[in-house]
């Protein structure tokens, strides 16, 4: 069965306002459920289907009701009750009467948690732990009931108190709300209409170019003089080594070596320099 035909039967007559579940109780509706689930059981094909499809469309307003706990937390309402409206259908065709009459004795539970697979699976820009998917929609819960209870926004140890864990762990789940909608870099964040991507900072070369410096230089001094001419000739005024070679007199293997061996020495002595100052 298809999302669209959720909301309008396409099989068999279509049933009356009271029979799409919208004006009936939850008494009438349970009673007509179990009235066409019964007639299910004793037919089969196209006319068993019909019957089916009228047990989801009587119980779609729970289906709803349901996806309505989990509304205004980063996923449009409308995908939240297609999620619902799904689970719903797969509850309806995998009932067994003989296990229970109350269909939503079982289809509850498969509802709450196919929406609770689907913000765990895709309700997350920023994917946070497992523990912490699990605990932000019981936070969101316990903080709705105790504001109720105690007429004011439950504390961070109240909320830690009445989900049994740590006030560290009711942080790192509150900071997690807003891991489900990520922010534009082109989205305006002030009156004069500046986007968010203008006011970030970026890297400045400068700061790489300093830090070189900064480490290199005393090592460098302490190099011979004949070591930080051949290092001036190659990366200052981006000689060749043949040209060094024939700067120098010797060839251009032996520049090759010393080149190596004077690297060597400088990442020994900056090495030696960061051990130090770790220490």
């Amino acid at each position: 069965m298809s999302v669209l035909s959720l909301t309008t039967p396409t099989t068999g007559a279509d049933p009356a306002p009271a029979e799409r579940g919208h004006t009936r109780s939850p008494q009438e509706r349970k009673i007509r459920t179990a009235e066409l689930i019964a007639e299910a059981r004793q037919v089969t094909g196209a006319e068993r289907d019909a019957l089916l499809e009228q047990v989801i469309v009587l119980n779609i307003p729970v289906a709803h009701s349901l996806a309505a706990r989990y509304r205004n937390r980063g996923q449009p309402l409308e995908e939240l009750q297609q999620v619902a409206c799904l689970a719903l259908t797969r509850a309806v065709q995998n009932f067994d009467p003989e296990r229970g009459e109350d269909l939503l004795v079982f289809a509850v539970p498969s509802i709450l948690g196919e929406l609770k697979r689907y913000f765990r699976d895709v309700g997350w820009s920023i994917r946070p732990p497992r523990r912490l998917q699990e605990l932000r929609p019981r936070l969101v819960e316990a903080e709705e009931l105790l504001s109720q209870v105690l007429g004011r926004p439950p504390s961070l140890g109240e909320l830690a108190d009445e989900l049994s864990c740590s006030v560290e762990e009711v942080q790192e789940a509150k900071a997690c709300a807003d891991l489900g909608r990520t922010s534009s870099l082109d989205e305006p964040v002030s009156e004069s209409g500046s986007a968010l991507g203008d006011l970030l900072a970026e890297e400045d070369p400068g700061f790489g170019h300093g830090e070189a410096i900064a480490v290199l230089a005393p090592v460098c001094r302490r190099l011979k003089q004949r070591d930080r001419k051949i290092l001036r000739m190659r990366f200052y005024e981006q000689m060749t080594q043949q040209e060094i070679a024939d700067e120098l007199g010797v060839t251009q293997v032996q520049v090759s070596r010393l080149l190596k061996r004077i690297l060597e020495d400088l990442r020994t002595a900056v090495g030696g320099m960061q051990q130090t100052s770790a220490a």
